[in-house]
């Protein structure tokens, strides 16, 4: 089939490439002319593990073309994923679908018979019907399809849940959507992958409940853990034996520092924005917000207290600012608001993150960047780890508390064992669990 993209950010330019891996023949169009070319000369823009990779097989068989030109873009064209940034709206939380909008504006009058028109953002629920209303008013003589088919990619692993997902959602309003979206993920089917056929509000409640529910396992988790350090307990055993029960599950069961990135923290705001318009408040997802947005705040506290109450004039090395490893998004990560609360406090921070500084250099201007977490701990007074690279999972510690001025750890993700840093003499801190050895 020949599919057009419409947005070449995170979520087209994933779906993209792995549709043109299917097989089909994919045009990205995107506004931007910088990102256009140097898409098209196989470089990406975004840190997303092995994407380059197959970005450049995908080019060099001619399956994938990235354009300006929705004209030519569709051309001819099967189906049209509309793939534009729904950022949270300043002002009220909800979504902002300018940009949907306004390309179902430019898409209307291209519009050829039979075209299906997928919105795979992510957005509030009514929108998809909105879109196609306008596209009728636009085009009342052509004969389109609409239908919405959301995203459930995780940063960091995107391709393989884009090749092998759980299950994919599409919503329709005829057989004709269903049996195109379905040839579409035909690949799929030698998995046995589900595909999930509904209806258009259905398909959109789908997306924001499913990452509500995790934010709130998340959330859940958290609480937990500052239960285990008060009264005794490991949060991580606890978790283990929750995610034993098969109608809990492991995933998502992992304390530390609070939520962060593109999907939740927006995510969860437009729901709870839509259940506030509709009259049916979702009273367990604003819970789930405000508590997330206090967890943060909390660590930086809980920083300041493992330096001995005070971090004035104190030299703090972070190590991990990125939402989450395997990626380069600073969208709402828990570091944004740690490390402006230690400044406040007092403190010099020196930061080391693999992909963090790309974006992450002006959202935190006053910091000093290394490439290495040993040159980060020189001098330091307290190591934090706040995201859980691999690159900090394996370290020498005598090394490192050798590079300090005071063997003090905080760990914020539980990335390491009590007794490995009680041997190396270190002082550390960990989430969900008593510190009677210190």
């Amino acid at each position: 089939m020949k599919i057009t993209i419409i947005g070449a950010g995170y979520v087209g330019l994933v779906s993209g490439v792995c549709f043109a891996d299917f097989g089909h023949d994919v045009v990205c169009v995107e506004k931007d002319l910088s990102k256009v070319e140097m898409l098209s000369r196989g470089e990406v823009p975004i840190y997303e593990p092995g994407l380059d990779v197959l970005l450049n097989e995908n080019l060099d068989s001619g399956r994938i073309k990235f354009t300006q030109n929705l004209s030519e873009g569709l051309d001819c064209s099967d189906a049209v994923f509309i793939a534009v940034g729904t950022p949270t709206r300043h002002g009220d939380g909800h979504a902002d679908l300018t940009y949907v909008y306004q390309t179902a504006e430019e898409i209307a009058p291209l519009m050829q018979d039979n075209l299906v028109v997928i919105i795979k953002s992510t957005v509030p629920v009514g929108t998809n019907r909105k879109v196609a209303d306008l596209l009728k008013q636009r085009r009342p003589e052509i004969k389109f399809h609409s239908a919405s088919n959301p995203e459930f990619l995780r940063e960091g692993s995107a391709i393989e849940d884009f090749m092998r997902p759980d299950r994919v959602i599409i919503g329709v309003e005829d057989q004709f959507a269903e049996d195109v979206l379905r040839g579409i993920y035909r690949p799929l089917n030698l998995r046995e992958t589900p595909i999930f056929a509904t209806d258009l509000e259905t398909a959109e409640i789908i997306k924001y409940a499913a990452n509500a529910f995790l934010a709130t396992k998340i959330t859940f988790i958290n609480q937990i853990a500052d239960l285990c350090e008060k009264v005794g307990g490991d949060v991580q055993q606890v978790a283990k034996g929750m995610g034993m029960d098969g109608r809990i599950g492991a995933q998502f069961l992992h304390a530390g520092p609070g939520y962060g990135g593109s999907c939740f923290p927006k995510d969860t705001t437009a729901l709870a924005r839509s259940g506030r318009e509709a009259g049916a408040v979702q009273s367990i997802v604003e819970t789930v917000i405000s508590v997330n947005e206090a967890r943060k705040a909390s660590m930086a506290d809980k920083i300041i207290a493992a330096c001995g109450g005070s971090v004035e004039g104190k030299h703090i090395a972070v190590l991990g600012v990125t939402f989450k490893p395997n990626t380069d998004d600073m969208r709402d990560a828990p570091s944004l608001i740690i490390i402006p609360h230690l400044q406040k406090a007092g403190a010099s921070i020196t930061v080391c993150d693999p992909q963090g500084e790309k974006e992450g250099g002006a959202l935190l201007p006053d910091v000093k960047w290394v490439i290495d977490p040993y040159d980060a701990a020189k001098g330091a007074d307290a190591v934090a780890i706040i995201t859980e690279w691999n690159a900090f999972r394996g370290l020498d510690l005598e090394r490192l508390k050798s590079k300090m001025s005071a063997p003090i750890i905080i760990d914020l993700r539980n990335i390491y064992n009590i007794e490995e840093m009680v041997d190396a003499g270190i002082q550390y801190y960990s989430i969900g669990k008593r510190n009677d050895h210190i």
